[in-house]
């Protein structure tokens, strides 16, 4: 039975991702940073899928909290297939580089970049035994292509840097049958992070083109379909799910 960390997956966009694994029998290990009463309460929502379902609590900034995780979600399922690095802290306040702290700077570049080359240094020897692994990682709209991103410079760095290493990962670990892939959300806010797609569709959104917000199925849907076997084909690619949305150029003046 295949099995998949999703970091951050308590809650957010990582709580429809860990239920579409759920779902395609695959056993998940969920990380999560502090809040134990989202944990508690999936615990009882998800009871039937227990077997399958595995918690783990850990801080992707640290790294030694990235190598505990690994350790413990092996030492429940045995292997490593999938790894979903859903977790990525951001600034909401919008603001300019110059006026950027230096912590701020540094937990984008470490919560965003550094930590998915900590999992990868312990993932992928594991995903070369067993000569299967899916990698996802999270970027945002035309990061392929290195726009500028105002308000969001730290972000946007470690986001572009990213897709480089995601594409790089893919090309290196081909062989090894590895696949790795960056899905890029659009503006998907409040309650649409865990919401359906039928739900979203009874509220209109006039700022979206296609008329409805985005949701957490859609990344879902498109991270389970990256994980099946027969996707071998797509690696390396920048998938981006925005519903026509300008989503880097909105507060643009």
């Amino acid at each position: 039975m295949k099995h998949a960390i999703v970091t951050a997956g308590s809650k957010g966009l990582g709580k429809q991702v860990t239920l579409a694994l759920l779902n395609k029998g695959y056993c998940v290990s969920v990380n999560y940073r502090s809040d134990e009463e989202s944990v508690l309460h999936l615990q009882q929502e998800w009871k039937s899928h227990r077997d399958r379902l595995h918690f783990v609590q850990g801080d992707i900034t640290k790294k030694e909290d990235i190598q505990r995780i690994c350790k413990e979600a092996v030492a429940r399922f045995g292997a490593i297939h999938f790894l979903i690095n859903n977790a990525g802290p951001y600034v909401f306040e919008r603001k300019k580089l110059a006026d950027y702290e230096d912590h701020e700077w540094y937990e984008m570049i470490e919560g965003n970049l550094s930590a998915v080359y900590h999992f990868l240094k312990i993932v992928i020897p594991i995903m070369r035994k067993q000569h299967f692994g899916r990698i996802i990682t999270y970027g945002f709209q035309d990061a392929e292509y290195t726009p500028g991103w105002v308000y969001r410079s730290a972000f946007s760095a470690a986001k572009v840097g990213l897709v480089s290493l995601t594409k790089t990962i893919a090309l290196e670990e081909a062989e090894h049958g590895i696949t790795a892939n960056m899905v890029c959300p659009g503006n998907i806010v409040g309650d649409m992070k865990e919401a359906s797609i039928e739900e979203a569709r009874r509220l209109q959104d006039a700022d979206t083109p296609i008329g409805r917000s985005g949701t957490g199925e859609d990344i879902a849907r498109i991270i389970a379909f990256l994980c099946e076997e027969q996707s071998d084909m797509i690696t390396g690619s920048v998938i981006s799910a925005t519903g026509g949305l300008d989503v880097i150029n909105r507060h643009r003046k």
